[in-house]
């Protein structure tokens, strides 16, 4: 089990009242544990640094004003119910995770889910991942007892996407990813999501905030022009990781992984992964 250390964060005040930005430091912890924007988590186990990759970058992303005053608020724990009663409401919100910016929604609303893949204009054959609030969430999802013992809360949270058995017991709804027996799952290590997804109660569908096959989005001007799609867009400012997304790891078979797509997190992951006696599935013949 990794310790968790909090890295002290100043926030600039950009176009937000200034009675919403607050200053903490090792010394003022917030006592629900929740920092403005984005908070990270550093591994100690291994030595290995996710929190690197995912220090905190605040600088502000150029927006229009008058779209901002509408849609755009700032991920913050003053909005948090917000964006929970509107995924209660079948509503889609864009939020900010440790990676890249996300649409998100009730992943047991059918409605909500067609609706991402309508304004993404995203193929239904390809599969959505779902985000919880904390690891020990994701057994009511997926199967993990085959794992090896810490090896989820090793990973988790961070930039990781871990590919499991779905399961007969899985409380997600069959019309999700349809004809699939595994599923992607993430907890982003970003307060503000996991906070609504813990609000939520129920499993958030969680996708890239763009259009298919167009660049992921590290700021909400990224993606503007889906801004009137959404309910609302969660500003956490211009994430400092690469476009390369979450590592995608596949977990399905006991014993055994396989990396298929190498995000942003890939030495950190596989570092982890032989750490618990994992070995890499051979490429099929």
């Amino acid at each position: 089990m990794n310790i968790p250390e909090r890295i002290a964060v100043r926030l600039p005040q950009l176009v937000f009242p200034s009675s919403e930005v607050v200053l903490y430091n090792h010394n003022r912890v917030p006592k629900l544990g929740f920092v403005p924007f984005l908070t990270h988590k550093r591994h100690l186990g291994l030595g290995l640094g996710f929190s690197k990759k995912m220090s905190s970058s605040m600088e502000n992303c150029h927006v229009d004003v008058q779209n901002k005053l509408e849609v755009v608020r700032p991920a913050t724990e003053v909005y948090a119910q917000e964006a929970i009663e509107a995924l209660k409401a079948g509503k889609v919100i864009a939020v900010p995770t440790d990676t890249l910016y996300g649409f998100a929604c009730d992943a047991c609303s059918l409605e909500a889910v067609n609706r991402i893949y309508e304004m993404k204009g995203r193929k239904h054959t390809s599969p959505l991942a779902i985000c919880v609030g904390d690891v020990s969430q994701i057994q009511h999802f997926a199967v993990t007892e085959y794992l090896p013992h810490g090896l989820l809360d090793s990973l988790l949270p961070g930039p990781v996407t871990v590919i499991l058995r779905r399961g007969e017991s899985s409380a997600l709804e069959k019309s999700l990813n349809p004809g699939l027996d595994s599923v992607g799952v993430r907890v982003p290590d970003c307060n503000f999501i996991r906070v609504v997804a813990r609000g939520l109660g129920k499993a958030v569908a969680l996708t890239s905030a763009n259009l298919s096959g167009q660049p992921s989005s590290l700021c909400i001007k990224d993606f503007e022009n889906l801004w009137n799609r959404c309910a609302y867009v969660y500003d956490g400012g211009v994430l400092p990781s690469s476009r390369a997304g979450s590592t995608i790891v596949d977990l399905t078979r006991p014993g055994k992984y396989k990396i298929l797509r190498p995000g942003s997190a890939k030495e950190e992951t596989l570092a982890i992964l032989e750490k618990h006696s994992l070995v890499e599935e051979a490429p099929a013949i």
